[in-house]
């Protein structure tokens, strides 16, 4: 009875390991196919295997790292943040290789283009900051980071100056308001003479 129980337990270890072995089979075969795609520019088809390869291993790096770039390639921005986002929860682990921090300070900088795209140039400026940490010699980022800088300063003293232009209508339009009720009691006032000179005569 001990005999079965042991092939049993060892047969089932076996196919488990054989079924490991067979999906990382499966998700390097999609990454790899993913690549060539990529590389030929077929983003659309490049983010098929990669979602083949996250579907196999959804906490595949690197099949989430290509997914976000396919993605980023075809403008979709946000899911290709989403890819990103993923990857930044666990950058300490990614920074502890070289290959791994190389990848890092693409998708700080990638992140830092999106969020330009979308005007956020608060986060792009701390996106780039961080590609820039991961990778100090990157030209490229230093430029984006400059000119996301440029635009953050230009966005709040835009926004400064809609405040002080609301400001100044608000102020206008109290200042009316004041003036109307001055009237309204100069109104009154003129009426309660009135009605107290008809009530005298």
């Amino acid at each position: 009875m001990r005999r079965i129980r042991k092939s049993m337990i060892w047969m089932g270890a076996l196919l488990f390991c054989s079924g490991a072995v067979f999906a990382q089979k499966a998700e390097r075969k999609n990454v790899r196919e993913g690549n060539k795609l990529y590389g030929n520019e077929k983003f659309t088809e490049s983010e098929i295997a990669y979602r083949k390869s996250l579907e196999v291993n959804p906490r595949s790096v690197e099949g989430t790292y290509n997914l976000g770039n396919a993605l980023y390639k075809q403008k979709k921005f946000p899911e290709a943040a989403e890819q990103y986002q993923l990857l930044t929860g666990i950058a300490e682990k990614m920074a502890e290789t070289e290959e791994g921090k190389a990848r890092l300070a693409n998708i700080f900088h990638n992140l830092g283009d999106i969020s330009m795209q979308n005007k956020e140039y608060d986060k792009s400026v701390e996106a780039f900051k961080q590609s820039l940490r991961l990778n100090p010699a990157d030209d490229e980022t230093r430029y984006n980071l400059a000119l996301a800088q440029k635009l953050l300063e230009n966005q709040q003293n835009e926004n400064q100056d809609q405040n002080q232009d609301q400001n100044k209508d608000q102020q206008k339009q109290d200042q009316k308001q004041d003036q109307n009720k001055d009237k309204q009691n100069d109104q009154k006032k003129d009426d309660q003479k009135d009605q107290q000179h008809t009530n005298h005569t």
